[in-house]
């Protein structure tokens, strides 16, 4: 029992690891365009998109697609109200709308489903995230991981 709870933790902190070093890549290649991709461009990809334009350094444009856009889900427009964020004029966005020579950083949000396929040069990067049930609760976990991720990438 002592050791499948060690095991879990260590996953755990393999992926906190993760997701911090790749923000430290991404720092790094101060990019001029990130894209955020999950499925259906309904809730991570868009809070992602309007926290990151909230934060990013003026100049960067941050965009969000899926691979089967849906809409955009009410809850994560409502999250996102809460901390002062609007994303009421969104809309999901196919990721074939997107012109692959201009992005220069694609971070996909998928967990549980098989994350979509970008066509570029772009450099990848995976930010797994549960996608959210039904409960504002789990959106509002989402919104919150988000944010901590966006503010150690954007911090100074």
């Amino acid at each position: 029992m002592w050791h499948c709870g060690l095991e879990k933790n260590i996953s755990k902190m393999r992926g906190y690891m993760s997701w911090k070093s790749e923000a430290d890549t991404i720092k790094e290649l101060s990019p001029k365009h990130i894209l955020f991709l999950c499925v259906a461009n309904s809730a991570r990809s868009q809070m992602a998109e309007g926290i990151a334009r909230k934060l990013a350094p003026k100049g960067t444009i941050i965009s969000s697609a899926g691979s089967r856009p849906s809409k955009v889900n009410p809850h994560s427009v409502d999250v996102l109200q809460e901390i002062g964020i609007d994303i009421s004029s969104h809309i999901s966005k196919s990721v074939d709308s997107v012109d692959p020579q201009g992005v220069d950083i694609v971070i996909t949000l998928c967990a549980e489903e098989v994350c979509p396929v970008f066509w570029g040069s772009a450099k990848l990067f995976h930010w797994g995230l549960p996608d959210p049930t039904s409960e504002l609760d789990s959106f509002r976990a989402v919104r919150d991981e988000l944010l901590k991720r966006l503010i150690y990438l954007f911090r100074k």
